[in-house]
């Protein structure tokens, strides 16, 4: 849940768009906390408890649900931001942001993350389910406790930020109806495979940046970007395969496996070109195929996959 796992990729373009020059107090909150991380954290949330019938529900359980997510996410960001403000400042599209360039103090960032960390879960647990809360700590302490120190260590660290973001859809799925379901392990499953060609071509197209913070995104002999191209295409298949298993279980008709496919077939064809040619631009096409990619296919299982 941090702008280096996989998920929160999507966010770094946005995020180098707003100027270091004049931001207000509000502005500096709101890239201490990620927040278009975060409403992204939200809406696989959102998309997890609608899924799980979480509509027939009252409101306000829906409108619970997704603020103390997204304070959890907010969190998770703020936090991430405290630990890592020097290598922050090592890299150009982050040394701008309030901890490294100074605008606000790690003592305000460490305050404002654990708070909004407390708030977040008890408001999970007190007004949705149990299971939702302690899924909502656990993708906290696995972002910060183990996905975080790894980014200096160990490449393997991408797999594991891909573990606590695909967690947020099934926090929605069981604060809806407090169990885990096919549909829940489903969109655990597309969330994680997404993520892995969604960042490492990302990490690919800022390899040296990564590589002079000291980050280990990429495996240090894979210099020529074959081992990130391969894994990215295996789990673009892996992907596939699993946006199709609602339609082989019964839980969704012709017309929704059409629409896979339809989906699908732009991210194969931009991870395929990827592993021939392994250049910047084929990187970046992949990631913005994966940008178009999530919201297409979330939206085609929110309307044609029954509960």
């Amino acid at each position: 849940m941090n702008e280096s796992t996989p998920i929160a990729s999507t966010a770094i373009s946005a995020e180098c768009a707003i100027r270091t020059e004049g931001v207000g107090w509000i502005a500096d909150f709101l890239l201490l906390t990620k927040a278009r991380l975060s409403m992204l954290v939200v809406v696989t949330t959102f998309v997890g408890f609608v899924m799980a019938g979480g509509m027939a529900l009252p409101w306000p359980v829906m409108f619970y649900t997704l603020i103390g997510t997204g304070l959890v996410a907010g969190a998770a960001g703020a936090l991430n931001q405290v630990i890592e403000v020097h290598v922050d400042r090592l890299m150009g599209r982050t040394r701008g942001r309030p901890l490294p360039s100074g605008r606000m103090t790690r003592m305000t960032g460490f305050f404002l993350g654990c708070s909004m960390a407390a708030l977040g879960l008890t408001i999970l647990a007190e007004t949705t389910t149990l299971v939702a809360a302690y899924l909502a700590a656990a993708t906290l302490l696995i972002y910060l406790a183990f996905y975080t120190p790894m980014k200096r260590r160990t490449s393997l660290c991408v797999t594991v930020g891909a573990i606590s973001g695909a967690i947020p859809p099934v926090i929605g799925w069981t604060a809806a109806n407090g169990s885990l379901g096919l549909g829940a392990w489903v969109l655990f499953g597309i969330l994680f495979a997404w993520q892995m060609p969604h960042f490492l071509a990302l990490a690919w197209v800022y390899r040296e940046q990564y590589s002079q913070a000291g980050f280990v995104m990429l495996t240090r002999s894979d210099t020529r970007g074959l081992w990130a191209a391969f894994q990215s295409l295996l789990y673009t298949f892996a992907l596939a395969a699993i946006t199709f298993i609602p339609y082989f279980a019964g839980k969704a008709g012709l017309g929704y496996l059409i629409g896979a496919i339809v989906c699908n077939l732009p991210m194969v064809l931009c991870a395929i070109l990827f592993m021939k040619s392994r250049s910047v631009r084929s990187a970046r096409t992949l990631f913005i195929a994966s940008i178009l990619y999530l919201p297409v296919q979330l939206g085609l299982m929110m309307l044609l996959i029954k509960g």
